[in-house]
């Protein structure tokens, strides 16, 4: 007889997926609201940035799972520590497998768990990433690249997470797109905004599935082809500097040369 796990598993479209851990939801004391798709569209895009060799089906479940038990605004200590422990044994309960519910576990750090699952890796980028661009009770929502800074220099200060870097080029690529010809709207504080003025989950995801997601899927491929257009125009460019001229004088100070000769001003 196939489990909970195997239906959601088995079903490819993500749209879909959202709307089964919907009803879930209602049958369920778990969490599931706005915040979590939210993040589970930032994960499909940087998936689809990075074409990180991951299962992306089994990784989106998880996106959309992995934070079931978790108080929304919780405050005291113990529900922040414990949450994620008590999402995957209730998810091992519906039939998810001992490694699924270990991805979903080590969303954070509290679990100790070592060595990580390289999925983990990603969802703890996208949960607390995704959760500083949001507007919370005691503060509003952080820019993109403030997120981006206390992600890196605050929340894993200490911690070796290996798709870091890979997280920051991908923020700033998405820095990059303006989703509006009228107005200067990157992608994400775009998807901050549908998040904030559309109401009910339902209406959400419709939003993020059927109209956001397609297109920023392609405004993405634009501007890759974009960028590999002016690195080849570059590349092709006989008469382009090597280098930039900062980095030329920090190349030429260590070799005592001067500047303006080695390139050519």
């Amino acid at each position: 007889m196939d489990t909970f796990a195997d239906y959601i598993l088995g079903e490819k479209d993500l749209a879909s997926k959202m709307e089964i851990v919907y009803y879930l939801s209602k049958k369920n004391r778990i969490l599931f609201n706005k915040s979590v798709v939210f993040k589970t569209e930032i994960a499909r895009m940087f998936l689809n940035y990075s074409k990180i060799e991951v299962d992306k089906n089994l990784l989106l479940t998880a996106s959309l799972l992995c934070n079931v038990k978790k108080v929304d605004n919780a405050q005291d200590i113990e529900s922040i520590h414990e949450y994620a422990k008590k999402g995957a044994e209730y998810l091992a309960t519906l039939g998810f497998s001992k490694r699924f519910c270990k991805i979903c576990e080590e969303v954070n750090r509290y679990s100790g768990s070592n060595p990580r699952e390289r999925e983990s890796d990603i969802l703890e980028l996208v949960d607390q990433f995704g959760g500083m661009l949001l507007d919370r009770p005691e503060r509003i929502g952080f820019k993109p690249d403030e997120a981006l800074v206390l992600l890196e220099h605050r929340n894993l200060k200490d911690e070796y997470n290996r798709y870091m870097e890979t997280f920051i080029d991908f923020v700033k690529f998405m820095e990059q797109i303006n989703v509006s010809e009228l107005v200067n709207m990157t992608a994400l504080r775009r998807l901050v905004k549908i998040h904030n003025e559309t109401n009910g989950i339902v209406n959400f995801i419709k939003e993020v599935a059927y109209n956001y997601g397609p297109k920023i899927d392609k405004l993405m491929e634009k501007q890759e082809e974009k960028m590999a257009k002016d690195m080849f125009d570059n590349v092709k460019n006989p008469n382009r500097p090597l280098f930039s001229k900062e980095t030329a004088e920090k190349i030429m100070k260590h070799l005592g040369e001067d500047v303006g000769e080695k390139i050519g001003e």
